[in-house]
């Protein structure tokens, strides 16, 4: 197992189909475990793809329409029957606070275990930890949405001809990782920047601002495609992209893994989202998301 993988829970859009269940993604990361958009069906689909409730440190909800948002209250109501030993923070539109309550205290049950509510308002920063930063967006949808995006802090990768040319060796290496110099060496002088890896989660919206914000430059970029290019107005129209926009967004960003999913259910053929998203320009790593896919945050170049 990747110690950094998305854990595609569910791929499809309003309606479920036979193959796919209503929205869910995991995003594990060193150790930390970020659900986004728990649709309906979220609680069995962990349990078939080994997603424990314990895994879970953070909820993040891009809007509330039902399919990204009514397996809210089975996951909660599971974190606390588990009686899971860390917090759990979840994020959510400030707008959305009502339907949040609701789904939160659905029905009765125990309440064991400390969930902290931290709803989003505006473009920013939620959270800072030693593992990444967590930023919003807002993005443009008939209710308010926004997306999520994760940024590891950029580190040093050590040069060993560098290194050698200096004469450290052996446990001087972590000293001056540690320290930042050694013997008047500077630690840049022996290594140069690595730049952290980055994951941006984009649902329902039409093209905006904040998808390209969101995109820029991610490593693993999770976006939806609900409508194939032909029907680009009926996009527009309902708060949407079509297969070719998102492709043509993670063109531009510079984006390394694309993975579409939210399809429409009026589509039968998923190799025709994969055509038009090469037909946009798009040459990365491309994946067609299916229920219970993992996908590796792609290796450090």
């Amino acid at each position: 197992m990747s110690a950094r993988e998305l854990v595609v829970l569910g791929t499809a859009s309003q309606v479920p189909t036979r193959h796919r269940n209503h929205n869910g993604y995991v995003l594990r990361w060193d150790g930390h475990g970020l659900l986004f958009d728990p649709g309906e069906g979220t609680q069995r689909q962990m349990l078939r793809a080994g997603v424990a409730a314990h895994d879970l440190n953070r909820i993040c909800v891009t809007h509330f329409h039902g399919d990204h948002s009514l397996g809210l209250a089975g996951v909660i109501q599971r974190i606390n029957l588990d009686q899971v030993a860390h917090p759990v923070t979840a994020h959510y539109p400030a707008s959305g606070q009502d339907f949040f309550d609701r789904l939160r205290y659905a029905t009765a049950y125990r309440e064991s275990v400390e969930i902290t509510e931290e709803p989003v308002a505006a473009d920013g920063v939620l959270a800072v930890t030693g593992a990444f930063t967590l930023e919003a967006r807002r993005l443009s949808h008939p209710v308010e949405s926004f997306g999520y995006r994760l940024v590891e802090p950029d580190g040093r990768r050590l040069l060993p001809e560098r290194l050698a040319a200096h004469g450290i060796a052996g446990p001087d290496v972590g000293r001056i990782q540690r320290e930042g110099s050694l013997g008047g060496v500077l630690l840049d002088e022996v290594s140069e920047v690595r730049r952290g890896q980055r994951f941006a989660f984009v649902m329902d919206t039409r093209l905006c601002d904040g998808v390209h914000a969101l995109a820029d430059g991610v490593d693993l970029l999770v976006i939806e495609s609900t409508f194939l290019d032909e029907d680009e107005r009926l996009a527009t129209d309902h708060g949407h992209l079509t297969a070719g926009q998102a492709a043509a967004v993670a063109r531009d960003a510079g984006v390394r893994h694309l993975v579409l999913t939210h399809f429409s259910q009026r589509y039968s053929d998923p190799s025709e989202f994969e055509r038009q998203a090469r037909a946009a320009g798009f040459e990365g790593e491309l994946s067609v998301a299916q229920d219970l896919m993992r996908v590796p945050v792609p290796k450090r170049t």
